[in-house]
């Protein structure tokens, strides 16, 4: 009976809040603020969930934690050229490492590198990746080649698919980013029989041809296979429930105490400034129960979100490249945009209500006016975001 009456006064102060904070003064107990942080921590989880769930993010091999674990080591390579690491030239960016790998061979026409991978990809059906991207630079000859051909090894070397790339990487001494489509409705393949299957892609081969000898240094960098997207909850697991997680259970406890202790204190010490005798339980109480707003605020948030289109992080945006970053940024915040606009004013609705429960649990409290009681609420709360911002900014959502 207990819980349920200190149930009933909690959300009493989003109906009725001037008798709520009436029994709330008189009977001051921490059992209320501590039932507000349990709802409010399983708001937050349930919006953390929603965002992740709607969050899907591009898959590569290799993976992030492994960087482009291709071109920054020569083991996974053959060629008839001499294979080095260059740790000079190479894509800046948070997947990419820092080294290249570059093939140079002297005096000659052809130059030929194949990557030999661990394990085969699939590269077909719902569950295949869909595009393999890639960066080459050619430091010398100064001349285009006439010839420039990828291979999709599948199985065996003699089983594969064929692209000619003689079109696209078409700058000299740049760094060309080359992304390819992969699997059989891509159209930009041709195989070598019907043995070769995109099912069970094992290996890449990469063949340049030029009219006339030369000295020839190549250099490649970034090697993914990607375009395969899965939810950040089936992808990230555990990570709803980790520390490094703002929604986790034990990061919501905290942030929540945070604003409690920190608006509680803010209206204990504001009124003083304006001769105000102030006590300390029940101010601390009281701010407890006005944070049943950020309650409701995430519970909206959650159903905007589940309303919400899913939301696609790219390679281009993961990796990290300065200028793709920047591009990629700005189409996933574009299909953001409207919903986040909807969260801000939202958020400062839930402002200005947090004020009027303060303004209105003040003039109770102290028998103040009303004018008196909404300039030190107000006071106290910009303070109170001010505050926020330094010691917990991902308290401040919006």
């Amino acid at each position: 009976m207990f819980a349920y009456g200190t149930l009933k006064n909690i959300f009493k102060v989003l109906y009725a809040p001037r008798r709520a904070f009436n029994e709330i003064i008189q009977n001051p107990k921490y059992i209320g603020p501590i039932m507000i942080m349990i709802l409010f921590t399983v708001a937050n989880v349930g919006f953390g969930y929603v965002l992740l769930s709607k969050s899907y993010v591009d898959q590569t091999i290799p993976n992030s934690s492994e960087f482009d674990k291709w071109t920054e080591d020569t083991t996974f390579w053959n060629s008839n050229a001499t294979i080095i690491l260059n740790t000079h030239d190479y894509i800046n960016g948070s997947y990419y490492g820092n080294k290249s790998i570059e093939f140079f061979s002297v005096a000659s026409s052809q130059i030929w590198m194949q990557l030999n991978m661990s394990d085969s990809l699939n590269c077909s059906g719902a569950g295949g990746y869909k595009s393999l991207s890639f960066r080459l630079k050619q430091i010398e000859p100064s001349t285009k080649p006439s010839n420039v051909s990828l291979y999709l090894l599948s199985a065996k070397p003699q089983y594969n698919f064929y692209h000619n790339l003689t079109n696209e990487s078409n700058k000299t001494d740049l760094w060309n980013k080359i992304p390819i489509s992969l699997g059989p409705e891509s159209g930009d393949w041709q195989p070598s029989n019907t043995n070769a299957d995109w099912s069970n892609i094992t290996g890449l081969k990469f063949e340049f041809t030029w009219p006339t000898d030369s000295n020839i240094t190549l250099l490649i960098d970034g090697l993914f296979f990607h375009g395969f997207y899965k939810s950040a909850i089936e992808s990230v697991g555990g990570f709803l429930i980790s520390l490094g997680n703002p929604y986790s259970p034990i990061n919501t406890f905290m942030q929540f105490a945070v604003q409690w202790v920190i608006l509680g204190g803010l209206l204990y010490i504001i009124p003083k400034m304006f001769g105000v005798k102030t006590v300390w339980k029940p101010l601390l109480i009281v701010a407890g129960f006005v944070l049943i707003t950020y309650f409701i605020r995430m519970i909206v948030f959650t159903v905007v979100f589940i309303a919400s289109p899913e939301i696609r992080y790219p390679l281009e945006f993961l990796g990290g490249v300065p200028e793709e970053w920047e591009t990629a940024s700005a189409q996933v915040f574009q299909a953001m945009s409207i919903s986040y606009q909807i969260l801000w004013y939202i958020d400062k609705l839930v402002w200005v209500w947090t004020i009027a429960l303060c303004a209105i649990a003040l003039r109770l409290m102290f028998t103040l006016s009303w004018a008196k009681s909404f300039i030190i609420s107000t006071s106290s709360y910009l303070f109170y975001i001010i505050l926020l911002l330094f010691l917990a900014p991902g308290a401040v959502l919006l």
